[in-house]
């Protein structure tokens, strides 16, 4: 006989969920899932950052965005609140989709071991979250997949000793991993799956040149970021690239496009986007096969902020400013793994963006970087910093919240190879 799980309260009329992602991934730097954090903007007057209150949002969200969209198919990594596990919401999810997150300070007694045993009987793996030795939640391991470690909080030591102690029984996850040195490091302790931004740092660091199978991709992007553009200089560049040619003929020749003839060449296909459409389709294609040997979350990442930046642009005063351009290349000494100074000497931009790239590395301030900061604020979840510098630039967290929503889906549209609108 199947459950009948009482729907949660439905959200705020017209709230809009702040959510943030950061990435889970394999030794060998495959994104396997996404951790999800949730909080509701009831109005656009104050941040609400109460966990309980935001368990409406959870399922809400989850329900109408979907996992697949949030997370890029990946597993969704869920933290439960006491009130979640205790009402048995999760039910209202696929146990293909979602990880359930146990946090540290839920009371351990026979109604949640109960609750436990009954989502991993009925397919639902568990996590628990900030484990540490000796740990409460003794009990609930024999219900757990993973257990995550907050590696800047347990000694190094003691880590080890947990993966020794449980890590036949569980996948051994380490948190905060925000650097190589720290993955390295948690590689060698015996953890086998790892969450932070330690991938965003370049590996190549001593590197002073784009990789030479890299660089017709940069000469495109640079013919498309010049004042007035050269058709038969991006029509020759296309020409000596096999994979962008193909995924340039095969976009246009899509049903979705709905053409009513075939585009049979390189400059048809051109003349038919028109330089504007031309350019971002160009930039996008690009971008995705540099990242296709990296993390996925590099790509999928670099695409969020650049819309997320359009999306905003209107309604701020650096509308000459290409902040699309910005956001899509704050990412790109990581997915070429070279210095951003590199990848910015090969590129035609302008000075304002030039300036910002490089600045955001040293921390420096130029005039874009509350744009900047508010889009890197808005991926972490700091919701906080998102509201003050959103009143800074006149940007209500909802309209924030929002088009962080949007930029989310539309950039996993795009790598799902559906075209996005």
């Amino acid at each position: 006989m199947h459950k009948v799980i009482a729907r949660p309260a439905t959200s705020s009329p017209g709230a809009i969920p702040c959510i943030a992602r950061q990435p889970i991934l394999t030794a060998d730097e495959t994104v396997v899932g996404y951790e999800l954090f949730f909080r509701e903007n009831p109005d656009q007057r104050y941040f609400n950052a109460d966990a309980d209150s935001a368990t409406s949002c959870v399922i809400d969200s989850l329900n109408l965005m979907g996992v697949g969209v949030l997370c890029d198919g990946r597993l969704a990594f869920i933290n439960c609140t006491p009130v979640m596990l205790s009402k048995e919401y999760f039910f209202l999810l696929s146990p293909q989709e979602v990880v359930i997150e146990i946090p540290e300070m839920i009371t351990v007694d026979g109604d949640t071991i109960g609750e436990c045993k009954a989502l991993k009987e009925a397919g639902y793996a568990i996590a628990l979250d900030n484990f540490v030795p000796r740990d409460a939640r003794e009990a609930l391991v024999p219900y757990a997949a993973f257990l995550k470690v907050d590696t800047k909080k347990v000694l190094r030591e003691e880590c080890v000793s947990l993966v020794s102690q449980y890590g036949k029984r569980c996948l051994m996850l380490a948190q905060k991993v925000e650097t190589r040195e720290n993955f390295v490091n948690a590689k060698k302790d015996g953890f086998v799956r790892f969450q932070g931004y330690f991938f965003r740092h370049p590996e190549g660091v001593g590197s002073r040149s784009i990789p030479a199978n890299q660089g017709i991709y940069v000469r495109l992007l640079s013919a498309v970021s010049k004042p007035v553009l050269d058709l038969d200089e991006i029509e020759t560049l296309i020409k000596h690239e096999p994979s962008l040619c193909y995924r340039l003929l095969r976009y246009l020749n899509s049903p979705v496009i709905g053409l009513s003839s075939p585009v049979l060449s390189v400059r048809h296909a051109l003349t038919l986007l028109g330089e504007k459409e031309s350019v971002r389709w160009i930039r996008l294609a690009t971008t995705l096969v540099m990242g296709q040997d990296r993390p996925s979350d590099l790509i999928l990442s670099s695409l969020v902020r650049a819309r997320f930046c359009e999306l905003i642009a209107p309604k701020l005063d650096f509308r000459k400013s290409d902040l699309f351009l910005m956001g899509m290349l704050s990412l790109m000494d990581a997915i070429l793994a070279v210095p951003i100074g590199v990848v910015i000497d090969e590129l035609c931009l302008e000075e304002s963006i030039k300036t910002q790239l490089l600045c955001a590395r040293t921390g420096k301030e130029t005039p874009l970087t509350p744009v900047y900061d508010l889009m890197v604020a808005r991926e972490e979840g700091d919701w906080e910093g998102a509201t003050q510098l959103g009143r800074h630039l006149n940007l209500s967290l909802c309209f924030i919240a929002e088009t962080s929503n949007e930029a989310m889906r539309w950039a996993h549209q795009l790598t799902s190879g559906v075209a996005p609108a």
